[in-house]
């Protein structure tokens, strides 16, 4: 199945999967160092066809600026990111996800100037409206890596804020700042200030609206995912998905517990919601639901191996639909067709002596136009795949391609 899928994405045709994805709305998309549509570009493009008509389909961002400085190889402090990304509103009226990529976020300051470059990814699927998840788009970044270089300015700064234990407290620090962003916001609008249609039917619930953060550093020996929200990174190790966050629902055990001893209750309200109301326990902004609803996110730091094939960040309108194996699968069969080497195969000969300055610049097969391309494909697929399955939310997804020599 998910070689047919993988020929339709190459196929010149772009027409959506079914008549849903066909006739439902506007795509919008992340690209690498671009922060959300100016009001300008966004009402240009609302007049010329972004407002419901029914021939608007499904299409995957650009590359983007994904291509690697001279004569790197492997997971050498050059190494750039291959990914793809697609952001779909769906069967929603409203596109309330927004998607962050910034390569060498870190700008080659504290310890990513010794040990590697370090790439920015976020997803952030926005409920109430889209205001809190723009500001994450345009500012999550920004707050981690001062986090990490506040991290990195004392004794044994580079060790330590390569450590497991620093990245959790850099990503800690950084949501919870992002989270007080929010809220100041929210308590600075004004009925003489208003943006957007949710306000104008709520102009003073504005702490009403929150966001899922989903954020991935990959660096040039390993991931961190800190997740507050439903939103979900999974990696490809070998064909096996490893989930590297853990969706915050109200009624995982653990969460259950926090919230009743905050003094809180999950009502079941077609699902589980915290007091009835949020389907997630996690998530930046929503004041109204504090200290029930936290900011708080959960971090793994996975370190990487020669089996890594990918890492896939979406928001819950893919996971809603597609299971972990399969979103996996498909990314493997885009992978395979566009003429990678094999699933978990070591580098080869001619990247270790690339990564010594003496070889060639990638290893034989793992063409970075290819993997590229492969990327893109493969998010877009996963959109796809989830408008074909009636999935009911935006979706957004990122693939990154984590291939040695990619």
């Amino acid at each position: 199945m998910a070689e047919i899928c993988c020929d339709d994405a190459k196929s010149a045709s772009a027409s959506a999967v079914t008549a849903l994805a066909r006739r439902r709305p506007r795509v919008e998309l992340g690209v690498a160092g671009a922060c959300r549509p100016t009001p300008a570009a966004a009402a240009a493009a609302d007049e010329g066809g972004g407002g419901g008509g029914k021939r608007r389909r499904v299409a995957c961002a650009a590359p983007g600026r994904s291509s690697r400085g001279p004569g790197a190889a492997g997971f050498g402090s050059m190494w750039w990111p291959r990914y793809g990304v697609t952001s779909v509103c769906g069967l929603r009226r409203e596109m309330e996800d927004a998607v962050s990529i910034r390569p060498d976020f870190l700008h080659g300051g504290g310890a990513s100037s010794t040990s590697g470059k370090h790439h920015f990814f976020g997803v952030f699927d926005g409920h109430g409206c889209c205001h809190v998840a723009r500001m994450c788009q345009d500012r999550m970044h920004e707050l981690v890596a001062d986090e990490y270089n506040k991290a990195g300015s004392g004794d044994g700064a580079t060790a330590a804020a390569a450590a497991a234990a620093a990245w959790k407290e850099v990503m800690e620090k950084g949501f919870a700042r992002m989270d007080d962003e929010a809220a100041s916001w929210a308590a600075t609008r004004s009925g003489n200030d208003l943006a957007c249609r949710c306000e104008l039917q709520k102009p003073a619930r504005c702490d009403h609206a929150g966001s899922t953060a989903l954020v991935a550093v990959v660096g040039p020996t390993s991931v961190v995912v800190a997740s507050a929200g439903d939103s979900r990174a999974v990696l490809s190790r070998g064909g096996v998905p490893v989930p590297l966050s853990v969706d915050h629902k109200p009624d995982r055990p653990d969460e259950l517990e926090r919230i009743q001893a905050a003094g809180g209750r999950v009502i079941f309200w077609d699902g589980a919601r915290v007091l009835g109301v949020l389907a997630m326990s996690r998530a930046i902004g929503d004041g109204y639901l504090k200290p029930f609803v936290t900011a708080e996110p959960e971090v793994t730091v996975t370190e990487r191996t020669d089996e890594d094939e990918c890492l896939i960040l979406a928001s819950d309108g893919l996971w809603d639909v597609v299971t972990n194996e399969m979103a996996c699968e498909v990314v493997r069969a885009c992978f395979r067709s566009n003429g990678p080497p094999s699933p978990g195969a070591r580098p080869s000969a001619a990247a270790a002596a690339a990564r010594e300055g003496d070889g060639p610049a990638a290893v034989k097969g793992v063409d970075r136009a290819d993997s590229d391309r492969a990327c893109s494909d493969a998010a877009l697929l996963l959109a796809k795949l989830a408008l074909a399955r009636r999935s009911s939310d935006n979706v957004s997804v990122v693939v990154v391609d984590l291939r040695r020599g990619s």
